[in-house]
């Protein structure tokens, strides 16, 4: 098998652009919602306004200089072409650090926190902080390939990562993640343990222990209550894209408005926005995001990880040196006393005071704090 790793550079056609705005002149619109809030979903006026911007004023080339400036490669590993940023930090003790998105996500999350992780000392922080970053694509999102065959889980992913980091010459290594990432991340701790310095989670999947659930504290109480809002109200989409992923999928590949939507929504459930996404993501930035599934036609690809992985959790034992960040509008919400089931070495646990479900984009600033503190109590 192939080792090369060949530098990547994003080059659109003008066409494809030219195609996206065509196809949002013609949205053929739906009726507009019978509530006055998002409770039947993404609200049709916020929906056109925000399309509109997307036809009118969004400039993808901005994007793609932002994302060329960044090293990017490209890599086969176990059949499947892998994208990934690759930056290093100056300094030549940083700690190798593997840090994956989740859905709706994409390395574009990460764009604001690259700077101050790989040269804290640039940003006010200290150069024994520092990282060099690798942020690859999942399987079947963005510019990574896509699986043509099952078997692309969770796990097989982690595989893949740590294949990826023993290619780039780091034997031992960190890992983060948050969503389908903060999976990725405990696989990788839970099957090549050997390799890693540690991980830190910004969504670890814990479950309640059943001894503590006759003495819930206040804020367990809360994540329960949080966790049946969830499957009571905002998880249609991933029983959705866990059976169905190939049925939802022509309608996100054929409508930019319909993949907006269906992404857009998820800006407003799960960010700490105060009911309005664009309290803490530009209108650019939700695009940005939006454009690595659009102009790659990830829609059904990036589903199946739902297909291959939802409702399979990976629940440890984990042994490697942990950490892990409760930010307050994440969609699951462990405990410190549930997580120490799992995490044999939890070195840092914390609840900062806001963000949520995309951490590193909605509060870059606390985000790099977290990671920070999280492996400076590893080393």
């Amino acid at each position: 098998m192939s080792a090369d790793i060949t530098p990547f550079r994003i080059e659109i056609p003008q066409a494809d652009i030219d195609d996206l705005r065509r196809r949002l002149r013609q949205t053929r619109w739906p009726e507009a919602e019978t509530v006055d809030d998002w409770s039947q979903g993404i609200p049709l006026d916020f929906t056109r306004e925000l399309c509109d911007y997307w036809l009118r004023r969004y400039d993808w080339r901005r994007c793609e200089d932002s994302l060329n400036a960044l090293p990017q490669f490209l890599t086969r590993i176990d059949g499947l072409d892998i994208h990934f940023l690759h930056v290093r930090s100056s300094q030549p003790d940083a700690t190798p650090l593997v840090m994956t998105h989740g859905w709706p996500g994409s390395i574009v999350e990460f764009g604001k926190v690259i700077g101050p992780l790989t040269d804290p000392a640039a940003h006010g922080g200290d150069p024994a902080d520092a990282f060099h970053l690798v942020c690859p694509s999942l399987p079947g999102y963005g510019f990574s390939g896509k699986p043509d065959r099952t078997g692309w889980s969770t796990t097989r992913t982690a595989d893949a990562w740590d294949e990826l980091m023993v290619r780039l010459g780091y034997a031992r290594y960190g890992a983060q993640g948050g969503d389908w990432g903060a999976q990725v991340t405990t696989g990788l701790a839970m099957r090549h343990a050997g390799h890693l310095a540690g991980i830190h989670l910004n969504m670890p999947i814990v479950l309640p222990d059943p001894d503590t659930m006759s003495d819930l504290t206040e804020a367990e109480q809360g994540a329960l209550a949080s966790l049946k809002h969830y499957e009571n109200w905002d998880s249609g989409y991933s029983k959705q894209q866990s059976t169905r992923p190939q049925t939802i999928g022509y309608g996100l590949v054929d409508s930019p408005a319909g993949l907006c939507a269906w992404i857009a929504e998820k800006f407003w459930s799960w960010t700490d926005c105060e009911g309005d996404p664009l309290n803490v993501l530009t209108m650019d930035e939700i695009l940005d995001n939006v454009m690595l599934y659009w102009l790659t036609a990830a829609g059904a690809s990036s589903a199946r990880m739902y297909w291959e992985s939802f409702g399979k959790p990976l629940l440890g034992p984990v042994e490697a040196p942990a950490g892990c960040s409760i930010f307050p509008k994440e969609i699951f919400r462990g405990s410190r006393r549930w997580a120490q089931k799992q995490f044999a070495d939890l070195r840092y646990w914390n609840e900062p005071a806001r963000g949520g479900h995309f951490a590193a984009f909605e509060q870059p600033e606390l985000f790099v704090a977290e990671v920070r503190a999280a492996f400076r109590a590893m080393r």
